[in-house]
C-alpha cells in the first residue's frame, strides 16, 4: 500500500469519524470543566476570545439542526487540521531536500 493511499483513508476514516460520531459525542462536561465545577472555581470562567467564531461551541453557526451543525463542524475541523498538517510536511520536506 502506497503512502498516498494510506493517507486517504485515514483523511477518510477521520472525516467519517467527525461526521458520524460528533453528534453523538456526550454532551457531559469534559475532565477539565468537571473539575472546575467541583472545585467551584467555573465562576471565574470568562468569555473566549473565539467564542463567535464560526465554528464556536463545536457546531456551524446558522445550520438549524444541531446534529448536522456538529458534523460539519467535525468535519471542517479535520479537513483544516489535514490542510495545515500538509502544508507542514511539504515546508519540512522542501527544507529537507534543499540541505
Amino acid at each position: 500500500m502506497t503512502t498516498r493511499v494510506l493517507v486517504g483513508v485515514g483523511l477518510v476514516i477521520a472525516l467519517a469519524l467527525a461526521f458520524f460520531g460528533g453528534p453523538r459525542a456526550s454532551s457531559e462536561p469534559d475532565g477539565l470543566s468537571k473539575v472546575a465545577i467541583e472545585q467551584e472555581f467555573e465562576r471565574a470562567e470568562r468569555s473566549s476570545a473565539s467564542g463567535d467564531s464560526p465554528l464556536a461551541d463545536y457546531s456551524v453557526r446558522g445550520v438549524d439542526d444541531s446534529n448536522v451543525a456538529t458534523a460539519l463542524a467535525g468535519v471542517i475541523g479535520v479537513a483544516l487540521t489535514f490542510v495545515f498538517g500538509l502544508g507542514v510536511f511539504a515546508l519540512v520536506r522542501r527544507r529537507a531536500q534543499e540541505s
